[in-house]
């Protein structure tokens, strides 16, 4: 028996739960389809360390989820979702032990940034200034669809051309540069360039500055939450509206491939051989490669599309190992045990190290570790007085991780806790490491344990994501929608591209859909012919 619906969602991550929400508001029937026995896909929980240890699966800390306007619209507070702050939002802690920290309290952080260079108190909060005027058009512009007409016209209104010309210049520029045309001191620029590197992207890469501005300024300004109670939160906060609203989530229901009849999407048949026929759209929140080769399949697409697929990017693999700790992690560096997050330990130049290794291929000697102190944010996650704690880092694609090497790899990771905090490996109780197959085993779109849906390097952003064209949901298929991280603007729990991918299918089937779908058509003609 066929179902019909106006629009099937394929993946219930946090993008498409939120494309379904979307749909669900404008009155549409709504089915999303996982494969997974749970929905959330990286926004999720579980006990994988010790019981009543609560580790965050994959994505924890969310300072673009609670700025997102995209989420901020669905009212998930009305769904159960609370956001907790630990006291400090982050510190970076240097090898030599000196430590910066960020500060939801500018005052703070502008000491701590002068502990390196007196001068870098008076520049972070001239670079906060500048936030602060941008914030809402900029963020207005980089999470609605592309072009940003009206967001873009009020941010040039604000803040005029000139320094628009320099805003577009800083989304260029690598974040070493970048630090040393705001600050004297390495400490501020630690801060950057430690946040850049939650992206692949190594200090010297171009466009690595504004993700660490990005991340930074957004610390500042609201800090890096989590939800109490776990990740999970943000999940059944958008399944339970969504149920509210009519709209259906079917677990352990693979899609095989998107039905595809005279150029448009027609619905999808599942692992079982059923079919749902959808009225108006499919929506697939899966990468750009899977959605592309294995559920459309290239007969479907313009050859040029395909070959531009075929030079498409993935971001790092990755390794993380959480722990169920006995009590607090006895850092040397006293703002590290009031900070949520962690970047150990290195300085710029060290971080130049870790990049260029990954670059080359090569598994990093030292790795760079982004940590996360998870009771220290939300008391809720571990029993009193103990710590659930995570730790990750990149590693190359495409090498084989044995338990054996994977272990020995963990062993390497919790070193350099060690040395930052004697006495930590003492208190684990029990911990689990997951590489990058296990990583995709547990969610296939996070491939090789990538967790960016594709490199954030500039020429895969913007207009090149995930191949050039519209920066835009619609693909060359009509009505079907890449609602997926691999979309523009990319990574982060912010449900932008999920968003996006809702709207142009509202556009299409809107009273204007005929001359919005022809206008689609042309202008992919001319790129991909």
């Amino acid at each position: 028996m066929t179902e019909t619906v106006d629009a099937v969602v394929v993946g219930a991550g946090q993008n498409g739960l939120v494309a379904a929400n979307v749909l669900a508001d404008a009155g549409w029937s709504v089915l999303v389809l996982e494969a997974e026995p749970e929905p959330g896909g990286a926004v999720r929980s579980a006990e994988i360390t010790a019981p009543g240890f609560l580790s965050d699966l994959c994505s924890a800390f969310y300072p673009l989820g609670y700025a997102s306007p995209v989420l901020r619209e669905l009212g998930l507070d009305s769904y159960g979702l609370v956001w907790r702050h630990a006291p400090l939002v982050l510190a970076h802690v240097r090898q030599d032990d000196r430590c910066v920290a960020l500060s939801r309290d500018v005052d703070e952080t502008a000491a701590s940034v002068a502990g390196f260079d007196a001068r870098d108190a008076g520049a972070w909060r001239d670079a906060f200034d500048q936030w602060q005027r941008v914030r809402h058009d900029l963020l207005e512009s980089v999470l609605r669809p592309f072009p940003p007409v009206r967001s873009a016209t009020k941010l040039v209104r604000r803040i005029g051309v000139a320094d628009t010309l320099r805003l577009a210049r800083m989304v260029t520029l690598p974040v070493r540069r970048l630090g040393e045309e705001l600050f004297d001191g390495e400490g501020a620029r630690l801060l950057l360039a430690g946040n850049a590197l939650h992206t692949d992207l190594g200090p010297d890469n171009a466009g690595s500055g504004v993700f660490g501005w990005l991340l930074a300024m957004a610390g500042q300004d609201v800090g890096f939450p989590v939800p109490e109670g776990g990740a999970e939160r943000i999940t059944t906060a958008l399944v339970r509206r969504l149920a509210d609203r009519g709209g259906r989530v079917e677990c352990n229901r693979a899609v095989r491939n998107v039905l595809v009849a005279g150029g448009r999407a027609m619905g999808v048949r599942d692992e079982h051989g059923e079919l749902v026929r959808a009225r108006r759209a499919v929506l697939a929140d899966v990468p750009a490669p899977a959605l592309y080769r294995e559920l459309v399949g290239e007969e479907h697409l313009p050859s040029r599309f395909v070959a531009d697929l075929d030079r498409f990017q993935w971001d790092n693999a990755t390794i993380k190992v959480d722990w169920a700790l006995s009590g607090k992690i006895p850092w040397t560096a006293e703002e590290a045990r009031r900070a949520g997050v962690v970047h150990l330990d290195a300085d710029l130049d060290g971080l130049t190290a870790f990049g260029a290794a990954l670059t080359c291929k090569q598994v990093p000697e030292r790795p760079f570790l982004l940590l996360g102190q998870m009771t220290t944010a939300d008391p809720s996650r571990s029993p009193e007085g103990t710590e659930s704690v995570w730790a990750y880092t990149h590693v190359p694609r495409g090498d084989r991780w044995d338990k054996g090497k994977l272990d020995e790899y963990a062993d390497r990771m919790q070193e350099v806790v060690e040395q930052r905090a004697p006495g930590f490996t003492s208190l684990v109780q029990a911990r689990c490491v997951q590489g990058p197959e296990d990583l995709e085993a547990h969610n296939p779109s996070l491939a090789e344990g990538a967790i960016n849906a594709g490199t954030a390097a500039i020429h895969q952003q913007f207009v090149f994501r995930p191949v050039p064209g519209l920066a835009r949901a619609d693909t060359p298929v009509d009505r079907l929608y890449l609602a997926s991280a691999s979309a523009h603007p990319g990574g982060a729990v912010h449900g932008a591209c999920g968003a996006n991918a809702a709207r142009a299918a509202l556009a299409r089937n809107g009273l204007a859909g005929g001359l919005y779908g022809a206008t689609i058509r042309t202008a992919q003609r001319a790129i991909y012919s």
